[in-house]
């Protein structure tokens, strides 16, 4: 069983900044892929941004340019960086991880951390 833990969310004015974290517990992140999403109340979960185990990324083109995704692996922890934040990321931020990318629906997940940009 895998615990993700995470934090980092809060409230912003349009055009801040934000960085969320997520602790992973985890012998070592690099043998993971891990990724962000985010969901609002009734809709769908929407991927944010992912980061494979070699160290590969991608981003939902909502958040390119805006947001950037890393891990520190001594850490096991995985951050998103979110700048020029505008009233539409608000939204619950979920982090997860998985053995293969393909699978991060079904991985485990963590509590999430509310984002609101006013």
């Amino acid at each position: 069983h895998v615990q993700l833990v995470e934090s980092g969310g809060g409230s912003v004015q349009a055009g801040g900044s934000l960085r969320l974290s997520c602790a992973a517990s985890v012998s070592a992140v690099s043998h993971y892929c891990m990724a962000w999403f985010r969901q609002a109340p009734g809709e769908e979960r929407e991927g944010v941004a992912t980061i494979d185990s070699d160290g590969s990324t991608t981003y939902a083109d909502s958040v390119k340019g805006r947001f950037t995704i890393s891990q520190d692996r001594a850490k096991n922890t995985l951050y998103l960086q979110m700048n020029s934040l505008k009233p539409e990321d608000t939204d619950m931020y979920y982090c997860t991880i998985a053995s293969a990318c393909s699978r991060l629906m079904t991985g485990w997940w963590g509590q999430g951390t509310q984002v609101t940009v006013s």
